[in-house]
């Protein structure tokens, strides 16, 4: 049996795939130490702990919930551009854009950059629909 390539758009979809969870991260990051009566991460009713964060912990969070939102376009894209056959290094290239563009969405949500932000969110989703229409000749 001959399986096709892992190519560099099989990377991509794992790395998006893994964003949500960096997200994540970085909303809970430094608060694992201090004990919830504290402040601290509280991982018994870990989501009425994320609403009660403001700043870039409830950015973060916001964040993770909109790569969630991202991902089915992505992954469909991508696998449509795949079985119609598209050029793969075209399609690498856009994957790896795609990628790209939301770590700095993720930086830009974090940092508080709005307008910066908004931006790279409309170029991601653009380049998203380059790759579902790249296997169409």
């Amino acid at each position: 049996m001959n399986l096709p390539a892992f190519t560099l758009a099989h990377w991509c979809l794992l790395i998006a795939a893994l964003l949500p969870i960096v997200c994540a991260g970085i909303a809970k990051s430094g608060t694992m130490k201090t004990p919830p009566q504290e402040g601290g991460y509280d991982n018994h009713d870990p989501r009425a702990w994320m609403a009660r964060q403001g700043d870039w912990r409830a950015r973060a969070d916001n964040a993770q919930s909109n790569s969630f939102e991202a991902l089915p376009f992505f992954f469909a894209a991508v696998l449509s551009a795949q079985y119609l056959q598209a050029a793969p290094l075209s399609l690498d290239l856009l994957a790896l854009a795609f990628v790209l563009l939301r770590i700095a969405y993720i930086y830009c949500y974090v940092a508080d950059k709005a307008s910066l932000r908004s931006m790279v969110w409309t170029l991601a989703f653009l380049v998203n629909v380059a790759i579902l229409f790249l296997g169409y000749r």
